[in-house]
């Protein structure tokens, strides 16, 4: 009898503990032969023990904010359940949720959890792989309260010496300056750096942002190249096989010869990652500085009657052709 009781009250917890959620288990048995056994016995739950009920909440949870419809305030918590599943059901991450909501992809969100900048029922919560009930919890960021939002996808022709940040100190022209009437927050999808131009994506849609940088979806971004001289075949041949840079080789550079002179050499550059200042640098490293730097295509999405400094929406079929065009290498290789 002592020892159901000693059971039942290991899988007691205490409000927004994380661990306290897991049940307590004891170890594998070995069974006779010298087999382990794999099955565990789990004490029950006591009654009571689960998060209180908010007054007048429905089984289901509350019902979403005035002036957010029922039917995307579902979309949201759908993806961010087939985002994050675990054993605890019912909980997400919490920056998939930050990410879904259209705070930032997700590596940002752990930098703004680790940063101390989100409030979870009035805590500050820092501790990275946080779950939280998104159907009960308040969620701030920087104060502010999420509210989901539809997700947004804009086609930008960035010019020279506009930078991608969201930064408000920020001093210089800035990719979001650019938008006009656009509402909600958006942010770069990757970057380029002020002297590049070119094609580039704004969104509030995390998980799709993730999709289209990190280098395991080997997402395919074609750049216009100028660069100084007039480079040879040994060169390229360098570039292709791979260059070290400070934090390791970098290499898988399709490069195709568009015009050569003695003065500049014309190129077309398609890499699947995205690394600082990465073209840049690679090409200085063999002796060629970049002159000038644009990025010209995503995946098939490309600029054509996209002035510089102007912007479209992304229409439904090429946003759903940028997400197909992106596979899981790592996946893959396992």
């Amino acid at each position: 009898m002592a020892a159901k009781k000693k059971r039942a009250g290991a899988v007691r917890r205490g409000p927004g503990s994380n661990s306290a959620r897991k049940r307590k288990v004891g170890g594998p048995k070995k069974a006779p032969g010298g087999r382990k056994a794999h099955g565990r016995k789990v004490g029950k739950r006591p009654a009571g023990t689960g998060k209180p009920r908010a007054a007048g909440a429905s089984a289901t949870g509350p019902k979403p904010e005035a002036g957010v419809s029922e039917g995307l305030w579902g979309k949201v918590l759908e993806k961010a359940s087939r985002d994050e599943v675990g054993s605890d059901q019912g909980l997400v991450r919490l920056n998939a949720y930050l990410a879904r909501c259209g705070v930032a992809s997700r590596r940002k969100s752990d930098e703004l959890i680790a940063s101390g900048r989100i409030v979870v029922d009035g805590k500050v919560v820092r501790e990275l792989g946080h779950k939280i009930d998104p159907l009960r919890d308040v969620v701030k960021v920087d104060g502010e309260t999420l509210k989901p939002e539809p997700p947004t996808y804009v086609l930008l022709h960035k010019p020279k010496n506009v930078v991608c940040t969201n930064s408000i100190h920020e001093q210089k022209l800035r990719a979001i300056d650019l938008l006009t009437g656009v509402k909600g927050r958006l942010f770069t999808v990757g970057r380029l750096d002020a002297d590049s131009e070119g094609l580039l994506i704004l969104t509030n849609d995390g998980a799709f942002a993730d999709r289209m940088t990190h280098p395991r979806y080997e997402v395919a971004k074609t750049y216009h190249v100028v660069v100084r001289g007039r480079i040879e075949k040994d060169k390229l041949d360098k570039v292709r096989g791979g260059v070290w840079l400070s934090e390791g080789r970098v290499e898988g550079f399709q490069i195709r010869i568009k015009k050569r002179g003695q003065e500049r050499s014309i190129l077309e550059v398609t890499i699947r990652e995205g690394r600082n200042r990465e073209i840049r640098r690679v090409f200085a490293r063999v002796g060629h500085p970049v002159l000038r730097l644009s990025r010209v295509k995503m995946g098939n999405l490309t600029l054509r009657g996209v002035g510089s400094g102007k912007w479209r929406f992304l229409r439904p079929p090429e946003v759903a052709d940028l997400l197909k065009g992106s596979h899981d290498a790592e996946a893959a290789t396992n």
